[in-house]
């Protein structure tokens, strides 16, 4: 593919040059990255790749009969999921949906955007999905085991959630 093709790539980045700032994803190296069985996958970040800081997107490839990550939802990030070869199930709060390559869906910050995938077929399913960047921090919720992630500049703890307490409460 030549930079005549892709005008807008021919600049000099954060260390990156030409062609190098254009990515095919179906061809991009993945990693494994699996967790306990039956959440077995391949992922890269494109974003670590192009040194982005303010959008981020990973690359996913599921096996048969695999999920990726559990159901949860970011506090502060709107995410998106894309089909790329494939399909796979998506869990939402609404029910299920089968998705199918080109297809593409969008996860608000908050509940209502909650998540999660997994492939019920016989093929892989690879998939990307752009977010924004929580860069000074975030949460994350994990409605169906009742795990919280918070994180931002020089914490990051993942726990149970717990009793409310009142703002006070505990403070001295």
């Amino acid at each position: 593919m030549g930079t005549e093709t892709f005008p807008f790539a021919l600049g000099y980045r954060d260390g990156m040059a030409g062609e190098e700032r254009v990515q095919n994803l179906l061809s991009f190296p993945l990693e494994d990255s699996s967790g306990p069985p039956g959440h077995s996958f391949a992922a890269n970040s494109l974003s670590r790749r192009f040194g982005a800081v303010a959008t981020g997107m990973g690359i996913y490839e599921l096996p048969p009969g695999n999920a990726a990550w559990p159901y949860h939802f970011e506090t502060t990030e709107e995410e998106w999921l894309i089909v790329l070869d494939g399909e796979l199930t998506l869990r939402t709060p609404e029910g299920e949906a089968v998705l199918r390559a080109g297809d593409v869906a969008c996860f608000p910050a908050g509940a209502a955007g909650g998540h999660a995938v997994r492939n019920h077929t016989e093929a892989p399913v690879r998939y990307a999905m752009p977010s924004a960047e929580a860069r000074h921090g975030g949460a994350t919720v994990y409605p169906d085991s009742g795990k919280v992630r918070v994180a931002g500049p020089g914490f990051d703890h993942r726990g149970w959630l717990g009793e409310p307490a009142g703002y006070w409460e505990g403070e001295q």
